[in-house]
C-alpha cells in the first residue's frame, strides 16, 4: 500500500487536503474587514498580551451605577469567541456555561453596572487563550472558576508574600 493511501485511511482524506483545510479555517480578518468593523479595536487595548488582558478587565470591573462599554468589549474579541465559567450550584453539582461575548453581556451586564465588580474581589483561576494575526491581538476564550475549599489555588500560581 502506498502512503498515500494509508494517510487517506487514517485522516479520513488525502493529506493535502487536510492541509488546505487547516490554511484556511478561521482565518482571522484582514485589515480591509478590521476597518470596516463597527467595533473596531483601540490599537492600545490590543497592542499586547498585557493590554488585551487589561482592556478586558477594564471594561467589566467599575463600580455600581457606572456603564460599561460593550462596543470596547466586543472589539476585544473574534467572532467566535466564547467565555466559559466553572462553577458549583446551590445543589453542589459542578458545571459549565459556554457563551459568546454578546451572551455574556445579556446575562452579566445589567448586574456588572446596577451592583458594581472590581476583578480583584475573588481568588481563582482565568485562563486567556488569545491569538495575534500580525496586526493585533484577539480574544479567542476566557475560561475561569473560583477558589473554593474543595479547589484550592495550586501554590505554583499564587504570587511569593510580599516583604
Amino acid at each position: 500500500m502506498d502512503s498515500t493511501r494509508r494517510r487517506t485511511r487514517s485522516f479520513g482524506f488525502p493529506f493535502p487536503a487536510l492541509l488546505l483545510i487547516f490554511m484556511g479555517f478561521g482565518a482571522p480578518a484582514s485589515a480591509q474587514d478590521q476597518a470596516s468593523d463597527p467595533f473596531r479595536a483601540d490599537p492600545a487595548d490590543v497592542e499586547s498580551v498585557d493590554a488585551i488582558v487589561a482592556a478586558v478587565y477594564d471594561v467589566i470591573s467599575g463600580p455600581a451605577g457606572e456603564a460599561r462599554d460593550w462596543d470596547r468589549w466586543r472589539s476585544l474579541y473574534v467572532p467566535e469567541a466564547r467565555l466559559i465559567p466553572v462553577g458549583v450550584n446551590r445543589e453542589g453539582v459542578t458545571g459549565y456555561q459556554v457563551m459568546t461575548p454578546d451572551e455574556y453581556v445579556d446575562m452579566a451586564g445589567e448586574s456588572l453596572e446596577r451592583s458594581g465588580f472590581f476583578e480583584t474581589v475573588a481568588r481563582g483561576i482565568n485562563s486567556f487563550q488569545l491569538m495575534n494575526d500580525g496586526t493585533r491581538w484577539w480574544v479567542l476564550t476566557v475560561f475561569w472558576t473560583s477558589e473554593r475549599p474543595d479547589l484550592p489555588i495550586p501554590e505554583k500560581y499564587l504570587a511569593p508574600p510580599r516583604r
